[in-house]
């Protein structure tokens, strides 16, 4: 059952959450002059390139981890789930930014021009960075969530949780979501030359997948 918060444990939290989101928009708004500097300036990657898609729909991706963690930090005295959490947050709202800034840069538009995770169902390069299979992704479907998402009902559920019971929702849920950010990291290198993106996505797959390791330690810790 799910202990009650008292109103002055919600104000002090409310004040909290307010100053980390404060906090994650300057993050996201250094990271977003970041991304438009270090954007190649050559040929721009066109509006239905994986590129492009791997930009936008990898923003709504981090945008939910980063509103989990915030969740979890705010419903936890547990240091080593905070300081998780406050990795989390601010690492995908850097990277996000920088996402946003790639589009701005390439002259793009922010919105989808089709069905998301379009791009992760076209065949990969050939001699490309990551590993060649020669076709699509046929276990995505053009338009389906995207891998790892915690549905709205699971995100409701985490709200209503705290302590160890919400460290352990969250910690299931984010696992379930660093391996979606991985599988689309890693279709984004088997479909990608372009070196600006291949170093971000090859950072997030390096980093997500010790953070999963790290996470199912907490997780097993904790029954």
């Amino acid at each position: 059952m799910a202990q009650e918060k008292s109103p002055s444990r919600r104000g002090s939290r409310a004040r909290t959450a307010a100053a980390s989101v404060v906090v994650l928009a300057l993050v996201a708004a250094g990271a977003f002059a970041i991304g438009r500097l270090s954007a190649p300036v050559a040929t721009a990657p066109g509006n239905t390139s994986a590129e492009a898609g791997y930009a936008r729909d990898m923003q709504t991706h981090h945008a939910q981890a980063v509103e989990l963690a915030l969740i979890v930090r705010d419903e936890t005295d547990d240091p080593d789930i905070r300081l998780l959490a406050y990795d989390i947050a601010t690492s995908q709202s850097q990277q996000a930014g920088q996402m946003f800034g790639w589009l701005a840069e390439w002259n793009l538009p922010q919105a989808e021009p089709e069905p998301s995770m379009t791009w992760m169902t076209r065949p990969p390069l050939t001699g490309g960075t990551g590993h060649d299979h020669g076709e699509g992704d046929s276990a995505h479907t053009a338009g389906d969530p995207m891998p790892g998402l915690a549905t709205p009902e699971q995100i409701a559920e985490l709200k209503t949780l705290t302590g160890v019971a919400a460290e352990k929702d969250f910690l299931t849920l984010m696992i379930a979501h660093h391996k979606g950010g991985v599988l689309m990291s890693e279709a984004l290198l088997e479909r990608s030359d372009e070196r600006v993106v291949v170093s971000l996505a090859t950072s997030i797959v390096q980093a997500q997948t010790s953070e999963i390791g790290y996470m199912e330690d907490l997780l097993a810790a904790r029954g």
